[in-house]
């Protein structure tokens, strides 16, 4: 089932790698950018953080949302 997660890494990356992260959101707060968006499986959790290590992004966070909560996110 998929499940929508919210990553969080340091510097700031703009809305152009969305392409290479699958088509995920990629947004920033400032000094961190927040790639969001639904994961189909454990896998394509893994392969989107390999994809991070593989950029040299120093990884801040790891979200898994609740529907309700992704809803709220996505709306913002």
């Amino acid at each position: 089932m998929p499940t929508y997660y919210e990553i969080r890494v340091e510097g700031v990356l703009d809305h152009r790698w969305a392409a290479w992260f699958g088509g995920l959101h990629v947004g920033t707060d400032g000094t961190q950018t927040v790639i969001s968006g639904l994961l189909t499986d454990q896998p394509a959790l893994h392969g989107l953080l390999a994809k991070i290590r593989d950029l040299g992004l120093c990884l801040i966070s790891v979200r898994r949302l609740d529907p309700g909560d992704a809803e709220d996110e996505a709306q913002q």
